[in-house]
């Protein structure tokens, strides 16, 4: 390139997730040559977001507030704890607009092989926070990977003596799907977590 300030712009937007060597200089030419303003919006706003987003006191959400707006908010069911792996999880389910109760968010699953045990996913903090707050039922709704899997089951041992009900999102066919075209082990998911219609 004939620009070293380029070439770091480049190399910058490849920490995207998804974004290869073509995308990542396709938009930083955009940004350069057809949209200034919205790259110095871009580069204002990651800024801010870097010295003013932190976790949520409660449920461990990133947020700039002490405690963010779903813990706060009164309307929310205080006695359903939604677990979570991920900030993209809680807005897929935010976004379905079919639970109303509150989360927890653990950062990431239990990967031993990599060194990631209970105390680097927060279990010692979701304890604190069933300890403190009126909990009935705790879904976990981690992902359906081996990991996902195992943090579930930790979990669900963990709190076996407690006086709640603990379950497990369902996973298995999507709507609309087709038997024929969906794999094995989504196909096992489902026929075990069946439901019972009578």
């Amino acid at each position: 390139m004939h620009s070293k300030l380029l070439d770091q712009l480049i190399q910058s937007l490849r920490c995207l997730p998804g974004v290869g060597p073509k995308s990542a200089q396709r938009m930083a030419l955009y940004l350069m040559e057809r949209n200034r303003t919205g790259a110095a919006l871009l580069s204002e706003t990651i800024t801010e977001a870097l010295q003013r987003l932190g976790r949520c006191q409660q449920c461990r959400a990133l947020t700039e507030e002490a405690v963010c707006r779903l813990c706060s908010n009164p309307n929310r069911d205080q006695s359903l704890l939604c677990i979570v792996g991920s900030p993209a999880d809680m807005f897929a389910i935010e976004q379905a607009g079919s639970y109303n109760g509150m989360y927890f968010l653990l950062t990431g699953h239990l990967s031993p092989i990599d060194g990631i045990g209970p105390q680097e996913i927060g279990i010692s903090e979701l304890l604190t926070l069933l300890d403190s707050r009126p909990v009935q039922e705790v879904i976990l709704a981690n992902n359906p990977t081996v990991e996902g899997e195992a943090t579930a089951s930790y979990i669900a041992a963990l709190l076996r003596d407690r006086e709640l009900s603990v379950s497990r999102i369902a996973h298995g066919v999507p709507v609309g799907g087709e038997l024929e075209f969906v794999d094995g082990g989504t196909l096992s998911h489902a026929f075990n977590g069946r439901l019972r219609l009578k």
